[in-house]
Parts: C-alpha cells; structure tokens; sequence
C-alpha cells in the first residue's frame, strides 16, 4: 500500500478550518480542506505519494479546485504536483513563509488574472501589405523570376524581419489599451506566425466589466483583422506560481 501525502494546492487567507467538498485531484473524490498557521491556510486533500503525469485531466483537476476556491478567497496557486508528507510539514512551510506570504496577498489583494489571445484572420492578406509597403521586398520579389536561389532567401529573410516588426508596431497598439485598466501584464509564448499576442493580465475585480469592454471594443475596431479569444477570470498563475522546496 503507497504512503498517503498531503496535495497542496494554494495557498490563502484563512485561520478558520474548511472543507470545499471531495473534488481532490485524481479520480480518488478525495476531501479538500485546509491546514492553518495563524490567519493563513494551504487548501490540500490527501494523495498517493507519486508524481502526476503533467496531462490535461491532472492540469484541469488543479486548477478547478484553485478557481473554486477563487469565489471565496485572494489564492496564492502553488506549482502543480506540489505534495508534502505530512501535516506538520505543511504547517511548518507556513510559519517559515508566513511572511513572504503576506506580502503576496498584499500584492494580489482582489486581483484575478484574464487571458487573451489574438489571431491574425488572413495572413495572405498580411504577406501582401508587407510586400506592398516594403521596397527592399518589392525589388527582391522583382528579381525572383530569374530563380536565384540567393535571391529568394534573402527575400524571405526580409519578410520574416518586416513581419516582425509589424507584429510589434501592432502588438503595441492593443496592449497599449489593455495597460490602462491592468495591474500588470505578461507575454507568453505565442506559436505560428498568424498568433499575435498570447497575454496575461492581472486586474482588479473591480475593473472586470471594464475589461471586457475593453476587449469588445478592440473586437469591433479590428473586426476584419484579428480574431481575439479571451478566458477569465482565473488564478494568478502568471503572476503567482509557489514552489514549494
């Protein structure tokens, strides 16, 4: 029989017990509830000692707990897999961060974080403006019918250069909107050459409404250019991620 260990989860401001119902990760329905040091507590339920495969159920199991706990409470989230082996060690953890974690809380006091992605819509449409606008591009591609082999990379260096600066100058223009009503704002990777932006950005509840307002406006503004597909509010996991050693 495996030992039992302690799955922690995150991390928030609690001095009281409290039980969030059998919805601990895995497929075990294991009870989450909360271990407390003082006016702080970690929101754990009981585990296997083992690792979990980093996949899309585990990954969705930790984070569902987290934003269920996120109705209630300021959540600091703790790194996914993050599992003690005892109570008394967890208890520990909070005394010897105790006040590491209060600043934290300070800092993300009412604060959620939202997700945005924006998508070019046609990149046929995108080459072409490069094409038109760039002089360099325009004699190059001129003397492609030639086939020059050293012709045609240099042109598709030149591209790959205009497309990026194009990328910033209109990365520039959407997160100079978004800058105004966030807290804080984080690029994350963005994959292929038609995705723009992949964003994290952390806002005051207070400033939800706004935001997605401001998403919407953006939305209608570049309806014809850019697809825009936002998720929230959830965990600060951009800007909060606790590793625990």
């Amino acid at each position: 029989m495996s030992q039992i260990g302690k799955y922690i989860y995150c991390i928030i401001e609690e001095k009281y017990d409290r039980n969030f119902g059998t919805i601990g990760i895995g497929n075990h329905k294991d009870l989450v509830s909360t271990i407390c040091y003082n006016d702080i507590s970690a929101v754990i339920s009981d585990t296997p000692m083992s690792k979990y495969v980093i996949n899309r159920e585990n990954l969705t199991d930790h984070e569902k707990v987290i934003e269920l706990v996120m109705k209630d409470y300021t959540v600091l989230p703790v790194r996914f897999c993050t599992i003690a082996s005892t109570i008394e060690e967890i208890r520990r953890l909070l005394r010897r961060r105790y006040q590491e974690f209060r600043r934290l809380f300070r800092e993300m006091d009412n604060k959620i974080e939202m997700g945005l992605k924006v998508v070019w819509k046609d990149m046929d449409v995108i080459f072409q403006e490069i094409s038109t606008s760039n002089k360099l591009i325009k004699t190059l591609k001129s003397d492609m019918d030639g086939l020059d082999a050293n012709v045609k990379i240099e042109a598709g260096k030149e591209v790959q250069k205009a497309l990026t600066q194009k990328k910033q100058d209109e990365k520039n223009n959407i997160t100079r909107k978004l800058k105004r009503i966030s807290v804080d704002i984080k690029e994350n990777k963005v994959i292929g050459d038609s995705m723009l932006l992949n964003l994290a950005c952390l806002i005051d509840r207070t400033h939800e409404k706004e935001f997605d307002h401001t998403i919407n406006d953006l939305a209608a503004e570049y309806e014809n250019r850019f697809f825009f597909k936002y998720v929230g509010p959830i965990p600060p996991f951009n800007f909060v991620n606790i590793e625990i050693t």
